[in-house]
């Protein structure tokens, strides 16, 4: 049993593991071995039930609550976990893992391939939302973890804790899942066809063997995120926040440049998106949510994924959120009545559109923390 002496609560632990497989995927292909990077905050109670396990989102990673490495900004999400916070590492054991295929340490399109000697590349094979919580289900394993009192997560971390609920229901005590969707509609799936198309597009990607070249498709890779960007926001929001105010100048410059505030905000957020993610890691993750479909892995019908279950959800959504509106969320709920679920909606009110679940929405604080104390 991995119980962790007191000494062993320092905040934010980060760690990295070398997991043997094969670990049998979706798509056909195993991967010999699995690196999960991580990090851990608190101390392992004696019967090993107080973990929570955070299922991070599109472009996160493990560094939930702590300082990130590489652009010494606060941990994600920083407003939820913490002392005195709804996932208290005082209360909860918490875990965070890099998914896989992503390039924060887990195995992924940059790692080394152990056959060939260089990164996989587009030699990486596609992976699901399911072959993820198959490999966090390793890492818990490892770990000593075999009944988690909830896995939590917002948008694709929403998506993990579903499969969660479905692939592993004796495992998951208490699911979380926020401004999510138990499928990928055609509408995302469209967002997402376009950043891929600009990653391919820039002759730097060179079939995804950029790497020791000096110069990967970053051109690419910010038009991707300023695309996905703006349906993270809602346009009251943007309203708010840059009308069609100018950017540092008293009238329109007749050309190109970024004339208007909104223009400068994306063309910011689309350069540091470059310096911390990884493009081939952009393309497969975004591959793997449109292909997820909860409902088709149980047949065609959403309510079987859940049926007999006696896990406990809670289920959020915000009304500006149009990437993953409340009818989403609402069909989730309505399987799990159906499947004869515990389970609890809230549809919030906040003006951020789909990134409220990472900004300040003193409600959705309130909610989390009351679930969870609920299921204690």
């Amino acid at each position: 049993m991995a119980v962790r002496s007191p000494d062993d609560q320092r905040f934010g632990l980060g760690r990295h593991v070398v997991l043997p497989g094969p670990l049998a995927l979706d798509g056909g292909a195993s991967l010999a071995q699995i690196e999960i990077a991580y990090e851990t905050y608190g101390a392992l109670d004696a019967d090993a039930a107080n973990a929570i396990l955070i299922c991070h989102a599109l472009t996160g990673d493990q560094h939930v609550a702590s300082v990130h490495p590489r652009t010494g900004k606060p941990g994600w999400w920083t407003r939820m976990v913490g002392p005195g916070k709804p996932i208290d590492p005082a209360r909860h054991f918490i875990v965070c893992a890099n998914v896989l295929g992503s390039c924060m340490g887990s195995s992924g399109p940059a790692s080394l391939d152990p056959d060939g000697g260089g990164p996989f590349a587009m030699r990486f094979p596609v992976i699901t939302i399911r072959d993820m919580v198959r490999a966090q289900a390793l890492l818990l394993d490892h770990l000593g973890i075999w009944s988690i009192a909830a896995v939590v997560g917002g948008s694709m971390g929403g998506m993990q804790v579903l499969e969660w609920a479905a692939t592993y229901p004796a495992r998951v005590r208490s699911a979380v899942v926020i401004a999510s969707a138990a499928r990928h509609s055609a509408q995302n799936i469209a967002f997402h066809e376009v950043g891929r198309q600009a990653v391919m597009a820039d002759p730097n990607w060179r079939g995804g063997d950029y790497y020791g070249s000096g110069e990967g498709p970053s051109a690419g890779l910010a038009v991707a995120r300023m695309a996905a960007h703006i349906t993270y926001l809602s346009e009251a929001g943007l309203t708010e926040k840059f009308g069609r105010r100018l950017q540092n100048r008293g009238q329109v410059g007749f050309g190109f440049d970024a004339d208007f505030q909104v223009e400068s905000y994306l063309r910011h957020q689309g350069i540091a998106f470059t310096d911390r993610f990884d493009a081939n890691s952009y393309l497969y993750i975004t591959r793997a949510m449109d292909y997820f479909d909860l409902a088709e892995e149980h047949g065609g019908r959403l309510a079987d994924a859940f049926r007999g279950t006696a896990t406990r959800f809670c289920i959020v959504s915000f009304d500006t959120d149009w990437l993953y509106p409340t009818s989403e969320s609402r069909r989730i709920v309505h399987a799990l009545t159906a499947a004869g679920a515990k389970a609890s909606f809230v549809a919030l009110s906040a003006p951020f559109g789909h990134d409220s679940f990472l900004l300040e929405v003193p409600e959705l604080a309130r909610v989390v923390d009351g679930f969870l104390r609920a299921g204690a």
